[in-house]
């Protein structure tokens, strides 16, 4: 029996408004701190990062973004200027952001929304403007604004103040919130922001990783071109998964359209994570310009089988995911009827293996891969 349901991308042309800052058009790539350093952060640090980016191939693969999280900052000048470190950050951020722009990459910072970041540093509540255009000066690229220390805030207001004294700036600027789902930022941030965090901050556990897909995948919806929703940096790399899930994370990440802000550390990686970050098929179809995120098109909770497919800017072209959830082997189907009700047990279509970047063949009427426990299949077919 057929488990899925038709899946018609005629009804997902349509995007709500989007921020008009002309970023973002695909989600951003890049690589953030926070998930391997932590507060651990320096200049060197920031710079060796950025030149690993560029010396491993991953700035050639889209990779653009040095984010520093965070923990940079330390207090405020008497006219309300934020002061970054000055042991970690010796030369200041301006410093800094011409280092990273010489080196062809652009550089992202981060703040709360709150009194104080999450970490005890000094946030931007009552100070939006005045970081701002401090921002500005400095020449940043991306802001990021977390949500700790923000009781009787409301989130939608408190972003759009930020987003304002952005805009305020006339310097082009990345701006992702973080709020973690709580004000529902899908419904109101694509006039507010270019990304929205779905969930609470992502953990290097497969558990964890799926939770946030999970939580994020309903809500595809919502994102277009200019305005993304975020599942959180990427852990691949960082140990607490293994090679296999690692690839499906990726896979998941990129077929939802989320931000692909690598996590690890980008100077001493092996060449199985390398290999996963810089998959330059599955990397295109997160880039893809339509930019309509997937929506299932089955899921079988009990036996753990899942499918989803997005369409892409080549005509007659459909990303399909299949995904094992469980721990043993077994065998996934699509049929093409499920992709486009158009379709029937007569289609053919034409199968591209993503990750292995070799052709497949044509397949009339559906397709099936016998998958290892958490593994997918990642698959472009053309009709």
């Amino acid at each position: 029996m057929k488990l899925g349901y038709f899946f018609v991308f005629l009804l997902l042309l349509s995007f709500s408004y989007t921020l008009d800052n002309g970023l973002a058009l695909q989600p951003p790539m890049g690589w953030s701190t926070w998930n391997y350093y932590a507060c651990n952060i320096n200049e060197t640090v920031i710079i060796q990062t950025a030149k690993s980016m560029i010396s491993s191939g991953m700035k050639d693969a889209g990779y653009e973004y040095i984010n520093i999280d965070d923990c940079w900052q330390v207090g405020r000048y008497p006219n309300g200027t934020i002061i970054a470190d000055p042991v970690a950050f010796p030369n200041g951020i301006a410093y800094l952001a011409n280092e990273i722009h010489n080196l062809g990459l652009k550089l992202g910072i981060y703040t709360c929304a709150g009194n104080y970041t999450c970490q005890g540093r000094p946030g931007s509540r009552g100070y939006e403007c005045i970081d701002a255009q401090t921002y500005a000066d400095w020449k940043i690229d991306f802001v990021k604004e977390d949500w700790c220390h923000t009781k009787g805030m409301n989130p939608e207001n408190a972003y759009q103040t930020m987003s304002k004294c952005l805009n305020e700036t006339n310097r082009p600027m990345v701006f992702s919130i973080c709020d973690w789902g709580r004000g529902e930022p899908w419904k109101w941030g694509n006039e507010t922001g270019n990304q929205w965090r779905t969930t609470n901050d992502i953990k290097d556990t497969w558990y964890l990783m799926l939770k946030n897909f999970d939580l994020s995948k309903r809500l595809s919806k919502y994102a277009g071109p200019g305005g993304w929703n975020d599942l959180d940096m990427l852990e691949v790399g960082n140990g607490g998964m293994s090679n296999i899930e690692y690839r499906t994370h990726f896979s998941l990440w990129a077929m939802l359209s989320s931000p692909l802000i690598a996590g690890n550390n980008l100077n001493d990686m092996d060449n199985d994570t390398l290999n996963i970050l810089t998959a330059p098929d599955v990397i295109a179809v997160n880039q893809d310009p339509l930019g309509i995120p997937a929506h299932d098109l089955y899921w079988d909770v009990i036996e753990g089988r899942e499918a989803l497919a997005r369409p892409l800017s080549e005509p007659n072209t459909y990303a399909v995911i299949l995904f094992n959830r469980h721990r043993y082997r077994q065998k996934l189907v699509v049929y093409w009827d499920y992709i486009n009700p158009d379709y029937n047990m007569g289609t053919t279509g034409k199968v591209y293996d993503l990750w292995e970047r070799t052709s497949l063949g044509n397949f009339t009427g559906e397709f099936t891969a016998t998958l290892e426990g958490h593994d997918v299949s990642l698959i472009k077919v053309t009709f």
